[in-house]
């Protein structure tokens, strides 16, 4: 019992870090200006700049998706989200990949839902659908990219099915993985195995005898300590974004915007560095359709709404690098092809 006092005390101070370093990004974002009198380099001011505005257009995603991840597992009966899926395998994932349409978070807050999900009973393979088919199944980046392009260059068609199709095969690869949860880190894995972390109904035969934490304490420990873990994540992953927007020249990718193939490619790898929200990448992008062919910009829409920097650092907290090498790549070489597909055929 001194051990479960001790860890109540420890693990809202995870909360609080991460509320005063949000709120600190807030303050500096909003002196920015005054950097030039710090005597920094032009450089490095970018670099902070470009950071901080990551993390300021991400935060509240993140912050929403970790409460939608605290109702998932607590206040949810166990379970509770499988009981409206089909039980045919295929059937069941393709649903799931449309639940973004009912959570829609981009890509940053997809990452603490699906850890709820896995903890409230999806496995891994249909949580990794839901991850990847949720920042472009939801109808927030849909209208967001329809008033960015319409219907104009089959864009917007492209980056819906692609996006659908890419988060059911990669699911259906892993599903043939002969042990799933290895697919997962030590320490997810073992809080995935802990009961109290579940909204199981036996919480509420202990709650209801005043033994055990309210789900109200339950709730704040859990939001706690999913922001310790998920915080840090953007952090690191923001500030890779912003060093490599600021040592690669941006001139480069542009030279190679007319070439059917390069322009996917190079469009591919500025989705990666950018980190965008998918909630708004489509406006992002939109100054460069002028120079891209079409196939670069669906590409650009599709790689970058489910794998870049940020993503990655934030996909760590769950997944082994193993896992996140082959999601990339796999994500990588689908959605060059739905890109190159576009350019030489539409």
């Amino acid at each position: 019992m001194r051990g479960d006092r001790v860890g109540a005390r420890v693990i809202p101070s995870g909360l609080i870090v991460g509320v005063v370093l949000v709120a600190l990004a807030f303050l500096v974002r909003g002196v920015s200006p005054a950097f030039d009198g710090l005597g920094l380099p032009d450089r490095a001011q970018d670099a902070v700049t470009l950071a901080l505005s990551v993390i300021i257009e991400s935060a509240p995603f993140v912050f929403l998706g970790i409460l939608l991840s605290t109702v998932v597992q607590v206040w949810l009966p166990h379970g509770f989200l499988l009981r409206f899926l089909p039980r045919q395998p295929l059937l069941r994932r393709a649903a799931i990949s449309l639940l973004g349409m009912f959570f829609p978070v981009c890509e940053c807050g997809n990452v603490p839902l699906a850890r709820g999900f896995m903890v409230g009973g999806f496995t891994v393979p249909e949580s990794i659908t839901f991850l990847l088919a949720a920042p472009i199944l939801n109808p927030i980046t849909i209208i967001t990219t329809h008033q960015a392009f319409g219907f104009s260059d089959g864009i917007l068609i492209t980056r819906i099915v692609a996006g659908f199709i890419i988060a059911n095969v990669i699911g259906w690869l892993f599903s043939r993985h002969p042990d799933p949860d290895s697919l997962l880190t030590p320490d997810f894995a073992a809080s995935c195995a802990r009961p109290e972390t579940a909204g199981h109904d036996d919480h509420d035969h202990d709650h209801t005898h005043g033994r055990g934490p309210s789900r109200i304490q339950t709730s704040v420990d859990l939001f706690a300590r999913e922001t310790a873990v998920i915080m840090p994540a953007l952090f690191i992953g923001s500030l890779v974004a912003a060093l490599t927007q600021v040592f690669v020249p941006r001139s480069v990718l542009l030279e190679l915007g007319s070439n059917p193939v390069w322009s996917v490619l190079a469009m591919m790898a500025l989705a990666f560095i950018v980190a965008v929200c998918s909630n708004v990448d489509a406006f992002f992008v939109l100054s460069f359709g002028s120079t891209f062919m079409p196939g670069g910009i669906a590409a650009f829409l599709t790689f970058g709404a489910m794998i870049d920097v940020k993503m990655l650092a934030l996909m760590r907290t769950t997944f082994t690098t193993r896992t996140l090498v082959q999601i990339t790549a796999l994500v990588a070489l689908m959605s060059a092809a739905a890109g190159l597909l576009l350019n030489y055929v539409g």
